[in-house]
């Protein structure tokens, strides 16, 4: 993939999934409307139509793990998405991030904006793609080239 490529991340829950696009030409990410959902086939129908309008070369999931970094439950079920994502888009590479601290990052950027008047509705709303914006600044901020 081109250093200039772009970029999705992916912040999975089991009811929402949170978005973001970044390109590695800014080094930023921009937050995208999650995706609610209740059935898998209705998540990836969503999925696969975000991937047919970015058409990232790269795709970056963040993983929770426990506090020690050890595997949990949703991080074994994070593991099982994206094997099915993987299914979903062959062409785009799929790593992990580790996520223990991106969910609570977002939620205190969101406290310190509405604190200032500056947070809506509709950043509560989108708050798992806020997280999912930090992970993939952090993802690429720790690999710079690739």
């Amino acid at each position: 993939m081109p250093e200039s490529g772009a970029l999705l991340a992916i912040d999975y829950g089991t009811r929402k999934v949170g978005l973001a696009i970044g390109h590695r030409l800014t080094g930023s990410a921009q937050p995208l409307e999650p995706i609610r959902y209740r059935q898998t086939a209705a998540l990836f129908d969503a999925i696969r139509q975000r991937l047919e309008q970015w058409q990232p070369g790269r795709i970056v999931v963040g993983l929770p793990l426990a506090g020690d970094g050890s595997e949990t439950d949703m991080s074994r079920a994070v593991r099982k998405f994206a094997v099915q994502l993987a299914e979903l888009d062959p062409r785009s590479e799929i790593c992990f991030h580790d996520e223990r601290m991106s969910s609570q990052n977002a939620a205190r950027g969101f406290a310190e904006r509405r604190s200032q008047g500056r947070a809506r509705k509709r950043d509560a709303a989108r708050l798992d793609s806020m997280a999912a914006a930090l992970i993939l600044e952090s993802w690429m901020s720790e690999h710079p080239h690739g």
